[in-house]
This record gives C-alpha cells, structure tokens and sequence, in this order.
C-alpha cells in the first residue's frame, strides 16, 4: 500500500502533469470508489472545475479545484495515468477526468479499492477523513508530549499505524523507524521513555524524508507514475531482510496487529 513517501511523489508527479487543467466531463466505471457525494452529483459538480494544486494530506492526495477538494485515497493498487481523448480504455480504469485540452486523467485500481470524495474547499477540514487525521511528521505540534497524551496500551507498532496519531506512516515505515529508534515493535507505547518518543520523532523525519528524496519504495502493488519508481526499497534495513546490518543476528518476522513485522531481537531487546 502506497504510504506517505510513495503519496507524495505520485503528488510531485500529478502536479506536473495536470496542474492548471479544466476537467470537462468525468466518467465513471466502478461507482464504490465515490464515497461522497453521490456519483450523479459528484459527475455534475466536477464539470468545468480548474485544478488549481496539488497537495498531500497524511496518505491523502488533494487535487484542489475551484471550489472543492478532490481527495483520493490509492489503496492497495491504485495508480494514475495521463491518456489522450479516444485512448482505449483498459480493463482496471475506473474513473476518467476528461479535460479540455484533449488528455485524460484515468484512475486505474485492480483491486478496486480507492476512494475519492468532492468536498466543498470551505469545509472540507471539517469533514470526514481530513477531520480524522493526525499531525503530519513534520508538524511542530508532534512533541513527546503529544505523543504522551495519544499513546495507548498497545504495541507501539499499532499505534504508530493509527491515522489518527501521526499520518502516512505504513508498515514498511514503521518497521524502519522502530529499528533506528532501537525500540521493540510489541513495546507498549504508554511505557515508552521521553527519549523513545523522541527517538521515535526524529527517525520518524529522518526516514520519511529520505524516502521522498528517493522516490518512495516500489513495491509490486505500487508504481507513482510510468517511468517513475521508488529507490528508497534499496535502503531498507530490516524490513523484509535476513540479517541485522548492525550486529548480524538474524531478523525476526512476527505479526504485530494482524501486519508482518520485521525486527532486530538483539538491537531492539523489549523491555
């Protein structure tokens, strides 16, 4: 699943490709991927809406129109391609942007599992997702005090995936994070130390940032766009790997909340 890197590279690549085009018409092929509003009415108030920028909110892409947000969440396999009017539609397009100028913007998922929502620019913040989400990473609110008064008594893996908490980081991620922090992935989190926590800030910055500069990390449910593809696969240090590169011991793969986790039993010994 795309997370927060992945997310805002395909946001770096849209921006270029789209920016300052008139969404003409707008088909729809598989009607679940609207969650809001209705199709027929989202059909109707997208016509002719400009798309201005661009943003990111947590795993969220923001396609800012005249008058609303366009929010798309990719899922498990959701990916965006540019086409010219009259391209043959493939099996796995779903939603087709027709703009003014003759090109498409086609959504295509597999899986059929993204969403999208038209919500008005004026409330949009105010609404279901946006209004569910936590701090992004880079935030100065995310403090260990922050972090105190969300944390629960859960696995600190678990709540590092909450939404709610810190936005965009996934199980790849989080994996990462916790290695460099040196901090067990089935810790609870209402027992960490102030130095954990920020540990858990600073890696947390560190990690993510090289990710964007390096594309995200392409895994087989994921590509930003045609011809661009994530680097940040060749950094990883325990996640999916055989050996600790800090001390050699053998990784340990175990479940964590249901997602497969990866981890240094000696670099990060619970407590």
């Amino acid at each position: 699943m795309p997370e927060l890197p992945e997310v805002e590279t395909v946001k770096n690549t849209l921006r270029k490709q789209v920016k300052g085009k008139i969404i003409d018409t707008c088909d729809i092929y598989w009607d679940n991927i609207i969650a809001y509003p209705e199709v027929k009415e989202f059909k109707e108030k997208i016509k002719n809406q400009k798309i201005t920028d661009i943003r990111r909110r947590g795993k969220w892409l923001m396609f800012e129109l005249d008058d609303y947000f366009l929010l798309s969440h990719l899922r498990m396999e959701g990916k965006y391609f540019i086409r010219k009017n009259g391209d043959d539609l493939t099996k796995h397009e779903h939603v087709v942007f027709k703009f003014t100028d003759n090109t498409e913007l086609r959504y295509h998922d597999t899986r059929k599992f993204g969403k999208m929502y038209l919500l008005d620019k004026s409330s949009a913040h105010l609404q279901k997702p946006l209004n569910e989400l936590g701090l992004e990473p880079w935030d100065n609110s995310l403090t260990k005090d922050y972090l105190k008064q969300k944390l629960h008594k859960k696995p600190i893996k678990t709540e590092l995936l909450d939404q709610s908490i810190i936005v965009g980081i996934g199980n790849i991620y989080v994996d990462e994070i916790l290695f460099l922090s040196g901090i067990n992935p089935t810790e609870s989190a209402d027992k960490l130390k102030d130095n954990d926590l920020n540990n858990i800030i600073k890696y947390t910055k560190q990690t993510l940032e090289k990710a964007i500069e390096l594309g995200g990390t392409t895994v087989k449910s994921y590509t930003s766009s045609e011809g661009v593809h994530g680097r940040f696969q060749n950094e990883l240090l325990v996640h999916t790997k055989e050996i600790c590169p800090s001390c050699n011991t053998k990784i340990e793969k175990i479940k964590v909340g249901g997602r497969g986790t990866y981890y240094c039993p000696k670099c990060q010994k619970g407590r």
